[in-house]
């Protein structure tokens, strides 16, 4: 089939964009990693977390893209985890100690809940063939939709709204010690998620 030369010249310089921005998509730097510790009970908790930044966009926009079940990863690239020496109680269920990865649900329409899942995620290399060595066996998050490991959901708790004064421009999270226990608070745009960590009796 002839195709006129200057269709011809559209696909080239169309395929030569993609390949452009797959490129430079590739070459983006990595969300940088932040561990924050607290005690509870007397016991170590950690949270580590990459941190996307919004560069330009709003978190309206950023939100609008979640999938269907509204489940967001909780930072960038790598999944979020946190680590507990001791067991804790949220949303009414108690949390053995251990390390879980990290997720939010954040409606259209409500409060935000953090999610902690059992399941480890998945290497990098299995969602895409051409990860860079050193990021090729790190854990990711199941982004081909939460429902695959919802089986493995230790437990979901309903977070506090608030506003952040500035607005932050990096997705930040934060712990502080209270009288029985730690408060985690979640930042990013002109938002906060607050949630309080209780040991489990």
């Amino acid at each position: 089939m002839n195709v006129p030369r200057h269709k011809r010249a559209f696909v080239a310089s169309l395929l030569a964009a993609l390949a452009f921005a797959m490129a430079a998509r590739a070459q983006d730097a990595p969300a940088p990693r932040e561990t924050v510790t607290t005690s509870v009970g007397g016991k170590k908790v950690s949270i580590e977390y990459g941190r996307p930044a919004l560069k330009g966009r709003t978190l309206d926009q950023l939100m609008a893209q979640l999938p269907a079940d509204r489940i967001w990863r909780a930072g960038g690239d790598q999944v979020t985890t946190i680590k507990t020496e001791t067991a804790l109680l949220l949303g009414g269920k108690k949390v053995p100690a251990g390390k879980y990865t990290v997720y939010m649900h954040v409606p259209a329409e409500g409060n935000a809940s953090l999610v902690l899942n059992s399941d480890k995620g998945i290497a990098l290399i299995k969602l895409w063939d051409k990860a860079p060595s050193n990021l090729a066996n790190e854990p990711w998050p199941h982004l081909e939709g939460y429902s695959n490991i919802a089986a493995t959901e230790v437990a979901r708790a309903e977070m506090r709204p608030g506003s952040a004064a500035p607005p932050t421009q990096m997705f930040t999270v934060a712990m502080a010690p209270t009288s029985v226990g730690a408060t985690a608070t979640l930042s990013w745009g002109d938002r906060t998620w607050s949630l309080d960590l209780v040991p489990a009796k």
